[in-house]
Order: structure tokens, then C-alpha cells, then sequence
């Protein structure tokens, strides 16, 4: 049984040396970004009753818009990066034998299942917990005319774009997602010394992008501060409430997959839930304290040990979950997308919803060893961007997304043991 090494990098804001990303080293401001949310809001709110010089004002609105504009920039670029790579080392983890792919059948049950479930069951949610009033100066610079609610004919049409320069162009989103998939998989069936040669050129252009978007996300604080103080101009102290209301509901959506994983360990993991409870619960520690998974691994290693499962199996499925796959993605992604559309008034239709979902499957592939704020950036932008829901909120959501990534890293690792728990047992049955 083959093995594939995991990328050194973990959720907390460091891409370290490893397979591929030995040029990058990205420490992001993350405390400095939510202060300067949490000043620009404050301040918006203690002047809005000021008046104060036009010009002041579009000067501030400047800044925030630049700083946007370059996060926007290196969306489809990164997004054509990784994703060939993620799908190019999920390819070769399937030759890797029977074990591999008991694996990622499993990984691809959880990920649809987070995003189907948040599909169904966000807007209920929003429709029982309204979000607060004050959530709408989040909107104030949001276009107009942000989206055509397609038919399932114009749909299905969308899914292949015949001049693939024009779709990054006009970042359609759906099918250029369609097609560098596809890319990849080609890349895989080319004689090994032009594959290679493709794939260094991608991690190549991933390593680029992610010295690119650092420097952007250093701005961070700024930019941030920024658009911060127009909402709180347009909300008043309301929008501190809302950013309570999205953190609690995009967590919740998490925490279903935290308890999925349990389901998970109890029905087809070894052990019995009690015992996976107990053996889980030194690396849940390290995961709420690290928010890394990587950074969280040998800790899963000696939970599985506890677990009784076999060394090969461990050994094999906790470094490769840690490479690509990461439970939470696709449910807390669009959940995202989601409260965002709520906000805008977005009809979510159900081709746009299987569009959602769609996207969020397998934008997870090449985000999933990135630190949050990166891959918050370049997985929800796509999945926003598919479902022609406007992304201008993601550049303040960002600031707060250090909360919401605890219960990420939380559930991911809990999933983890309990996904390499069913492969092992699944090794037992003939």
C-alpha cells in the first residue's frame, strides 16, 4: 500500500515547507485584521451621526475597494492551481489499492452529504433565526443586477463554456470548475515526464499566487478597517450583532459534522462510540489549541492507536486525510455562500443550489491545505461566484473567520479518526 505525503501547512495562518510549497511561508495578521474590523466598525458607529467631508468618506471607500479588488484578482488563477494539483493526487490515492479507495468513498459520502444537508437546511435555519437587521449595511456596496435566476435548461447549458478564456473573464465560475477538473484527470493519463512537467508548472503557479495573496492579506488590517467603517456609517452598533448571528449559524453547520463523525465511528468504526469518544479527545485538545490539523496528526495517530486500529491502516489514511480532504468544507463553504444570499435576497433556486453544491465539492480538493483565511478566500469566492451570489461581504467575513475555523479544525480531525476507524474495519470484511 502506497503512500502520499501531506502538504506541511495547517489552518492557523502558515504554509510551512512540502510537497510543492517549499518557496512559500505565509504568516497571516489574523488578530490584527479582527482588530482592525472591530475598530472600523466602532468607529462607524461613534461618527455616523458626524458630518463629516465627502471626500473623507470616498477616500476610506477607496481604500476598502483596492484592497478588495486585489483579493478578487487571484481568485481564478489560484483556484486552476490547486484544484489541478488536488485532483491530480486524489487520482493517484485511488491506484494506491483497495484501501485508498474504501477511503475516498468515504471522504466523498461525508463531503456531499455536509453539502446537501447545508443546501436543505441553512435557509430553515435563517427562516427560524432571522439574520439581524443590522446585516445589511454589509451590502451597501454590493452592484445591482448581481444575478439572473437561470432555468434548468440554461443550467444544464452552463455547465460547458465553449470559450473558456471569455468564462475567466467573466469568472463563470461553474464551468471553468468543470474544466480544470477535467484537466486534471487528463494530466494524470499523459506519459509521467509531461505530467510532471504540467504539474510543476501549477505548483509553480500555486506557490506565485500564494506569495501574491499574502502580500494582499497583509493589507488585510487595513482594508478591512476600511470597509468596516462604512457598515458600521450604514448599521450603527446592529452589525456587531450580525456578525454574532453568522458566526453561530456557520458554526452550527460544523458542528453537524462534528456529530456526523461520531454517527460515523459508531455504525462503521471499531470500538464502539464510548471508546472512540474517549480515544478522540487528546486530539480534539491539540485541535482546538493549534487549529492545524497537521499540527494535530501524531495526535490522531496515537487516538487511532488507542482505537486498536491497525499501524498500516493509520499510517496511511490520517497523513492522506490530512493532504485532501477536510469534512467541513463543502457545508460550512456554502453555508456561507448562503447566509450571503440571504443577506443580498438572492433566490436560491434549486439549480442554483445543486450549482452551490457542486462547486463546493470540488473547490474543497484544492483548498483543503491552506490556512482558513486563504482558503476562505478562494472556496467560497468560486461557490459565490457559481451561484451568482456577490462576494464583496467576504472581504469583512474574513476578518472573523480565526471562530468559526476552531469548530473546523475541531470537526475535521474528529472526522478524520473516525473515517480512518471505518477503513479499518472495513479491511476486516471479505
Amino acid at each position: 500500500m502506497g503512500s502520499i505525503p501531506a502538504r506541511e501547512t495547517d489552518e492557523g495562518g502558515r504554509i510551512a515547507p512540502g510537497d510543492g510549497y517549499d518557496l512559500v511561508a505565509i504568516r497571516l495578521p489574523v488578530v490584527l485584521t479582527f482588530a482592525g474590523l472591530v475598530a472600523g466598525l466602532a468607529a462607524g458607529v461613534l461618527l455616523a451621526g458626524a458630518d463629516l467631508p465627502e471626500w473623507t468618506l470616498d477616500s476610506v471607500a477607496l481604500v476598502g475597494r483596492l484592497w478588495l479588488d486585489a483579493l478578487q484578482m487571484t481568485i481564478i488563477p489560484l483556484v486552476a492551481a490547486l484544484l489541478v494539483l488536488g485532483l491530480s493526487q486524489i487520482v493517484k490515492a485511488a491506484r494506491a489499492g483497495a484501501t485508498a479507495r474504501r477511503f475516498l468513498l468515504l471522504i466523498f459520502a461525508v463531503l456531499a452529504g455536509g453539502g446537501i444537508f447545508t443546501a436543505i437546511v441553512l435557509p430553515l435555519l435563517l427562516t427560524a433565526f432571522p439574520i439581524p437587521d443590522g446585516a445589511s449595511g454589509f451590502l451597501a456596496e454590493v452592484p445591482e443586477g448581481t444575478q439572473e435566476v437561470p432555468g434548468v435548461l440554461d443550467f444544464l447549458e452552463s455547465l460547458v463554456a465553449p470559450n473558456i478564456i471569455a468564462a475567466a473573464a467573466e469568472t463563470t465560475m461553474l464551468p471553468l470548475t468543470i474544466f480544470f477538473a477535467l484537466f486534471a484527470i487528463a494530466i494524470t493519463r499523459l506519459p509521467e515526464t509531461q505530467g510532471e512537467r504540467l504539474l510543476g508548472f501549477f505548483h509553480a503557479l500555486a506557490n506565485t499566487m500564494l506569495v501574491v495573496i499574502g502580500w494582499v492579506l497583509w493589507l488585510a488590517p487595513a482594508g478591512v478597517l476600511a470597509l468596516a467603517f462604512g457598515v458600521g456609517l450604514r448599521s450603527g452598533g446592529g452589525a456587531f450583532a450580525a456578525l454574532a448571528h453568522y458566526i453561530l449559524v456557520v458554526s452550527a453547520m460544523g458542528a453537524v459534522i462534528l456529530a456526523a463523525a461520531y454517527v460515523l465511528a459508531a455504525t462503521l468504526g471499531k470500538g464502539g462510540l464510548a471508546r472512540f469518544a474517549r480515544a478522540v479527545l487528546p486530539a480534539q485538545a491539540v485541535a482546538i489549541s493549534t487549529q492545524s490539523s497537521l499540527a494535530s496528526l501524531p495526535a490522531m495517530l496515537d487516538s487511532a492507536a488507542r482505537l486498536g486500529l491497525r499501524g498500516s491502516t493509520a499510517e496511511f489514511v490520517l497523513p492522506l486525510a490530512v493532504a485532501i480532504f477536510r469534512a467541513t468544507s463543502p457545508a460550512m463553504n456554502l453555508a456561507v455562500a448562503l447566509y450571503i444570499a440571504a443577506l443580498a435576497g438572492v433566490e436560491v433556486t434549486p439549480a442554483i443550489a445543486v450549482a452551490g453544491v457542486l462547486v463546493a465539492l470540488v473547490i474543497s480538493v484544492g483548498s483543503v491545505s491552506l490556512p482558513g483565511s486563504i482558503s476562505f478566500v478562494i472556496s467560497i469566492g468560486p461557490i459565490a461566484l457559481a451561484m451568482g451570489i456577490p462576494i464583496e461581504p467576504l472581504a469583512l467575513l474574513v476578518a472573523v473567520e480565526m471562530l468559526p475555523d476552531i469548530m473546523r479544525t475541531l470537526a475535521n480531525v474528529t472526522m478524520n479518526v473516525a473515517v480512518a476507524s471505518a477503513v479499518d474495519r472495513g479491511r476486516d470484511q471479505p
